[in-house]
Order: C-alpha cells, then structure tokens, then sequence
C-alpha cells in the first residue's frame, strides 16, 4: 500500500471519527473503504474525497445500456424489449440502463408518448408496459448520431457505475453491403432525423466512450470482420449475428436473468450466455438464426494469418477454385456477405497447392479456438455459419478503402483479385 493511499485512509478514519461523534455516519471493523467512502460523501456531500483502488463508487458488478433506437417500424418490439428487461429488472449487483426512442407512425401503445425516455429499468409483474421510473425524457432525439449515443452511454456510466459494462445498439443493421450507397451501411437508422451510425462512425462512438467489456448489436447482419476490426480496441468482446435477425431479436430476461443469478459472471461468460439466450429461444420455436461471440483481442493476429493466406492463394493462382468457393460458401441476407470460416475451407478442400491447405487449416484453428469464442447457429440453413462474415464481391466499390479493415489488411487487394 502506497504511502498516498495511507495518507487518504487516515484522512477517511479521521473524518469519520469527528462524524461519528455527531451521530452522523459509523465505522468499525467490518466496515468496508467503500463503504466508508460513500458515508464520507453523503455527510458532507462537498468533500473532496480520494478514490480508493477498485474504484469505491463501482459498488456494483455490471452496467447494461440499451440504446433502444425504436423510431422506426420496429417501435412495437422495443417496447415488448424493454418489458423483457423489466422482467428481471436492475438489483444491488446490475444495474439496467435504458433509452427508448419511438416516432408517430408505428405502435400507439403506453400513452403513445414520442421522442426519448432513459429507464433505470426495475423488476416487475406486468409485461403488458413499462413501469419503470423515467429518470429522464428527451422531447427530441437523434438516435441516428453517433455522437448523441456516445451521449447515452457516457451519462449512464456516470449516473451508473460499475466494474464492468455491456453497450448493445438496438435497430437495423446493414453490414457491409453493396448494393447500397455506402452512406447507408451501418446501425440504428432514425427514421425522424433521417440518419444512421455508419460503420466508420462507430469506431468514433466508441473511441469517445472508453473501453468497455462488451459491445452487442442486437440489428440485422453486423457480425462482419470489416465491422468487428473497426471497434476492436474498444470492447472485450462483440455479441452480434452473421445473418438478418428475426424481429423479436433478443429476449432480454433469459440473458439478463443468468447474470443476476451469477453477477460475478466474466465478460466472457457472459458473452456466451448472451449467444446461448438467443439461439435456444430461436431454435426452440424452430426459426432459423445466428448469433456468435468474438474476442478482439484477436483480430490483429487475423489479419497476419489472412494475408499470409491470402499471399498464398495468389501466388498459387488457385483463382478458379477461389471463384468455385466463392459460390459456394454459406451466404446471408446479402450475397456478398459469406461465412469466413466456410470459404477458407471450401478453398482448402478444392487447391491442389500443399502450402494454400497448410496455411487455410492454420488459418481455420485459429479461427475456431482463438477468434471466435462461441459461436451457435439454428435451422439447416445455417449449418455452415461458424460465426464471423467477410465481405466477397463479384466487383470492388472504392468506399470499401475507408474502412480501417482494408487499411490494415490485404484483403481488399483479395477481392479485387477475384474479381
């Protein structure tokens, strides 16, 4: 113990002692720093009192913000979402933080109130609406500006601290897709101001955020190398889907309700039983779907080992089996997004060069027990989804460059090869 940290326990033990003589706060030997501190603070609200390590106001273990970007046709099921969340509801270890976001046009249900409410979301009986106490209404929202969700999770992390924090955007997502513009790529589409967060932006949300131990994306088609090596460095982990996701999207208690059962559950645990929640409620109604989780602490070493493959497919040449693969491998929503996995084995199955097999197998390990942490898929057409999509087109679109994925890696000279 530094000789700063003996000099604030002094002052603590010092403070208290004149406070207890007036009845103000207690200390003894069971009492916590933590605890202390915080009784510091509530009997003179204006003291300027030093941290102590482990942070003493994070007395809890976990913060969950859901930004709620309903302000669009999927208003009714981010109301059903947030009822979800209100079935388990924030204890003394979680703390449960919401904004809900809704626009004329959809669901009229609860009052048909519009712009944004933020939730502190407690437990209750009534899945029929909300009940939770509105800790703050917003008349007009952007929900499409990165820089107004930065806003959302800033003042949750402040209003609610913890040890460890979960971000998950709620609304469309597009991947990465040709077929647009790429001003339309990205998530959570507002539908009132016109505007989206768009994949490059997201890494700028998340740089002004901090780190944090997981990112989720509860949207459409988001589980792609090009959108998970944008945001790398500022979360553990990334729960999202390969494929399109089905409207009711997550169910928000059979995730939340393992966590307050065991709320010292790692950011890696908890990851998986984000990806377990989704695709046992899915499979169990026998709709087909995706969902995975990613550590990204290893997308730097993904894209050493891509492109010492992808060197080695060129110099083979092997442009007729990558083209066969290309076909072949399992595809989503949009043509041009295929299962990484799956393509590298279609072409390590079809070369007739030992060094492209050699290094696809590496390649394909290291995918499986290093990148992707846990990945689950339901239904038959998914039985080649292993958990991360990369974008293949039959032809380039220069926007691509401004990802920091083709930045970083060769794979943009990769599929202008193939094409």
């Amino acid at each position: 113990m530094t000789s700063k940290i003996f000099g604030a326990l002094a002052a603590l033990m010092l403070v208290s002692s004149v406070y207890a003589a007036d009845g103000g706060i207690t200390f003894d030997q069971r009492g916590s720093l933590a605890r202390m501190v915080e009784q510091v603070k509530a009997a003179n609200p204006g003291a300027d009192v030093i941290p102590m390590p482990g942070n003493p106001k994070a007395a809890k273990n976990w913060t969950i913000m859901v930004f709620v970007n309903a302000k669009n046709n999927l208003e009714s099921y981010g109301l059903s979402d947030v009822n979800e969340m209100e079935m388990i509801g924030s204890d003394a270890n979680v703390n449960i933080v919401a904004e809900l976001g809704r626009i004329d046009g959809y669901s009229s249900a609860e009052g048909d109130w519009k712009g944004s409410r933020r939730y502190l979301v407690q437990k209750d009986a009534d899945t029929t609406r909300i009940t939770s106490p509105v800790v703050m209404e917003i008349p007009k929202s952007d929900m499409g500006s990165w820089e107004y969700m930065v806003g959302f999770a800033k003042w949750a992390m402040e209003k609610y601290p913890a040890r460890q924090y979960v971000l998950v955007v709620w609304n469309h997502g597009a991947g990465w897709n040709k077929e647009r513009p790429f001003e339309d790529r990205g998530i959570s589409y507002d539908d009132e101001s016109g505007n989206h967060i768009t994949t490059p932006q997201l890494s700028q949300a998340m740089a002004k955020i901090g780190k944090i131990d997981i990112f989720s994306m509860d949207a459409c088609l988001m589980q792609m190398a090009e959108v998970g090596y944008q945001i790398k460095d500022y979360a553990d982990y990334i729960v999202a889907s390969e494929e399109t996701e089905p409207g009711d999207g997550y169910t928000y208690n059979t995730w939340l309700g393992p966590l307050a059962a065991t709320p010292a559950m790692s950011a890696a645990d908890l990851s998986k039983a984000m990806v377990d929640s989704y695709t046992d409620h899915y499979q169990a109604i026998k709709q087909g779907a995706t969902q995975s989780s990613i550590k990204t602490a290893s997308f730097g070493k993904l894209t050493q080992l891509l492109d010492g493959w992808t060197a080695e497919v060129m110099a083979a040449n092997d442009l007729v089996n990558v083209k066969n693969a290309r076909t072949k491998a399992q595809a989503f929503y949009y043509s041009t997004n295929k299962d990484l996995y799956h393509f590298i084995k279609l072409v390590s199955d079809g070369t007739a060069s030992a060094a492209v097999a050699e290094k696809g197998k590496e390649l394909m390990n290291f995918l499986k027990t290093d990148l992707i942490l846990h990945n689950r898929a339901t239904g038959t057409k998914y039985a080649n989804s292993f958990g991360l999509a990369v974008y293949i087109p039959s032809s380039y679109t220069a926007s691509y460059n401004d990802l920091t994925w083709a930045k970083d890696s060769k794979w943009d000279d990769f599929i202008k090869w193939i094409k």
